[in-house]
């Protein structure tokens, strides 16, 4: 699981990254703050597409919403799986009583 970093922090790497002197490398700032490279390139692309206006993964209500309707649903079928289990047990308990031989 990713550490989580506080937005402020993730937001003064970017920009620490941005305004770096020739010849430093993103792995070098990367290393300096203690994150993983690929870990600022990704925050870098993110505030890239922030500025120009496109929303990102977290931005998206959509998504929220879709897999709260598909949560939804599975729990709906999984009840209703649950309730056909419970019918077949039952018959399967009444047919094998059905068929043992009178005593």
């Amino acid at each position: 699981m990713p550490k989580p970093y506080p937005k402020e922090f993730r937001e003064d790497v970017v920009r620490v990254a941005r305004n770096r002197e020739p010849g430093v490398t993103l792995e070098q700032v990367a290393a300096d703050f203690g994150v993983h490279p690929a870990s600022l390139t990704k925050w870098i692309r993110r505030a890239e597409a922030e500025e120009r206006g496109e929303p990102g993964p977290a931005a998206d209500p959509g998504s929220a919403r879709s897999e709260s309707a598909e949560l939804a649903e599975a729990r709906k079928r999984i009840r209703l799986l649950e309730q056909e289990n419970e019918v077949l047990r039952r018959a399967a308990a009444y047919l094998s009583q059905a068929n043992l031989p009178a005593k």
